[in-house]
């Protein structure tokens, strides 16, 4: 087995390697460093709502309330601790949908929002304002990824008698943005005394 050595190089060449040898380093710590509570720290990358309906457009829409597809049992118990939580989950809200990564294409999602529930297959229409559960358009907001990019930045200058003195170097570091895939919007709803729904 042969030892893996460093390349034999010229002056300028060796501080070629050190600055590549410094550069990624800094990338190693920078992605050591991305933890989850960090990572959701990032920024939400801002994106324009795709649908754009007037309250009377709204109010002249037919009222389309989600069902499951299909359902699949559970065996296990409910935890009555979470009752109230469940009552507010379910309550019926008004939303749009929207397929960010797919647009105009309609969403086949999954839940189970606790255990003890069933799970739930829906498939519900995008762009247009439809009625279900709260804890759907939760679930639909949830719905994003992280992008994780590479920066320049500086990540020292030289010391004194390294043989580069006056020079600056830069590194690769890690940075991430929150991408959403799917996001669902409440639908502003008129305002009365007698309060119906309410949003999420």
């Amino acid at each position: 087995m042969t030892d893996q050595k460093k390349p034999r190089v010229n002056s300028e060449g060796e501080k070629e390697l050190q600055k590549a040898q410094e550069q990624f380093d800094a990338f190693d710590t920078s992605v050591k460093e991305l933890t989850m509570d960090r990572m959701n720290a990032a920024p939400k990358q801002e994106l324009e709502p795709q649908t754009k309906l007037s309250q009377l457009e709204i109010a002249k829409s037919n009222d389309i309330y989600l069902k499951p597809r299909r359902s699949i049992g559970c065996r296990d118990k409910f935890n009555e601790k979470f009752r109230d939580h469940y009552n507010y989950d379910k309550e019926y809200v008004q939303f749009i949908a929207e397929n960010k990564e797919i647009i105009g294409e309609s969403l086949e999602i999954w839940t189970r929002p606790y255990g003890g529930m069933p799970a739930e297959e829906w498939a519900v229409p995008v762009n247009k304002p439809v009625w279900g559960p709260r804890y759907l358009a939760e679930q639909i907001k949830r719905k994003f990824y992280h992008r994780l990019v590479m920066v320049d930045k500086q990540v020292g200058s030289s010391m004194p008698g390294s043989g580069m003195y006056g020079e600056q170097y830069t590194g690769q570091m890690v940075a991430d943005t929150i991408i959403p895939r799917l996001d669902a919007y409440p639908v502003a709803q008129k305002k009365t005394v007698f309060a119906g729904a309410r949003n999420f």
